[in-house]
C-alpha cells in the first residue's frame, strides 16, 4: 500500500512551524493533518515515515531548482549540486537580494534571463518565478529555504523526481493551485470549507474542518488528496530524455485530471 504525504512548506524566517502543514493519505483516506514542526523537524519526520513505509510518495510545494541558464551560469550540472550549493548559500542570497533575485523592498526586478523554468511555462496556472523572493505570491524564499533539504532527503534514500530514476520512497514537486478549482477563493474560510465538504464528502469531517481552518492546511490537504486520487501517475512517473531542461530544472507533478473551474463560492 502506498502512502501519500503532502507538505505545505514555508519560507518564513521565524515561526515557520505554524505555517508548515503535513497531510497524509492512506488507502484514499485523509488520516493526518498537522502543523507545529519546523523545516528541520518536518524533514526528519518524512525520513522516519519513509523508513517505516518505503512505499511513500511525498509532495513538497516549493521549486526544486532554477532555470537551466542560471544553473549553467553557476556551474551546477545536477540537482544535487544545486541543492548542496543553495543549502550553504540560501540565507546570504536572501539577504543580498541581488539579480536575478528580486522582490525585496526597495529593489527593482532586473531580468538577466528567462525567469521561468520550462515546467512553469507548460502549466496553465503558472507559479511565480523562483527568483521572486518578496511580494504577493512569492515562492522564492520558501524554495531557497527548501532546496537544501532535498539533499537531506536524497541522502536518506529518497529519490527526487525527475532528477533520479523513480524508486521508493520518492519526492515530487507539487503546486497546490493545480489541485483546486479556479473558483475556490482560498482566502475565504467559507469557500475553502464548502469546497472541501462538497468535493470530499467521504473524508473525516473533523479533518476537513481542520483543513478549512487556514490556507496552509487547505493546500496540504487538497494536495495530498489529489495525489492519492491520481496515484497511478505517481507510481509511473514520466522519464525525461538526456539533455532536456527538466533534468536540471525539475518538473511540477500535475494531476492528469484538473479540478473543474466554477464560480467562486461567496
Amino acid at each position: 500500500m502506498t502512502q501519500v504525504i503532502a507538505v505545505d512548506w514555508s519560507g518564513r524566517a521565524k515561526g515557520a512551524a505554524e505555517s508548515i502543514w503535513l497531510a497524509r493519505v492512506v488507502a484514499g483516506r485523509l488520516v493526518e493533518l498537522d502543523n507545529g514542526l519546523d523545516r528541520e523537524a518536518v524533514v526528519a519526520a518524512l525520513v522516519d515515515r519513509g523508513r517505516r513505509e518505503p512505499r511513500t510518495v511525498v509532495g513538497l510545494d516549493f521549486s526544486f531548482s532554477f532555470p537551466a541558464w542560471f544553473c549553467a551560469r553557476q556551474g551546477w550540472r545536477s540537482g544535487r549540486e544545486v541543492w548542496s550549493a543553495i543549502g550553504a548559500q540560501a540565507e546570504q542570497l536572501l539577504a543580498d537580494g541581488e539579480p536575478p533575485f528580486w522582490g525585496r523592498p526597495g529593489t527593482v526586478a532586473q531580468r538577466l534571463g528567462d525567469p521561468f523554468r520550462q515546467t512553469e511555462k507548460d502549466l496553465e496556472r503558472r507559479p511565480k518565478s523562483t527568483f521572486q523572493i518578496g511580494g504577493a505570491g512569492a515562492v522564492g524564499t520558501g524554495s531557497l529555504r527548501g532546496m537544501g533539504h532535498l539533499a537531506q532527503l536524497s541522502a536518506a534514500g529518497f529519490t527526487i523526481w525527475p532528477f533520479d530514476e523513480p524508486g521508493w520512497p520518492r519526492v515530487v514537486e507539487v503546486y497546490p493551485r493545480l489541485c483546486t478549482p479556479a473558483g475556490v477563493v482560498k482566502s475565504r474560510h467559507r469557500s475553502r470549507r464548502d469546497h472541501l465538504h462538497a468535493r470530499f464528502p467521504e473524508q473525516d469531517a473533523v479533518l476537513l474542518e481542520r483543513a478549512a481552518g487556514c490556507e496552509d492546511a487547505f493546500d496540504a490537504a487538497v494536495s495530498a488528496l489529489a495525489m492519492a486520487a491520481d496515484l497511478p501517475s505517481l507510481i509511473d512517473l514520466p522519464r525525461f530524455a538526456p539533455g532536456t531542461p527538466q533534468l536540471i530544472e525539475g518538473c511540477v507533478w500535475a494531476p492528469r485530471e484538473r479540478p473543474a473551474g466554477r464560480r467562486p463560492v461567496e
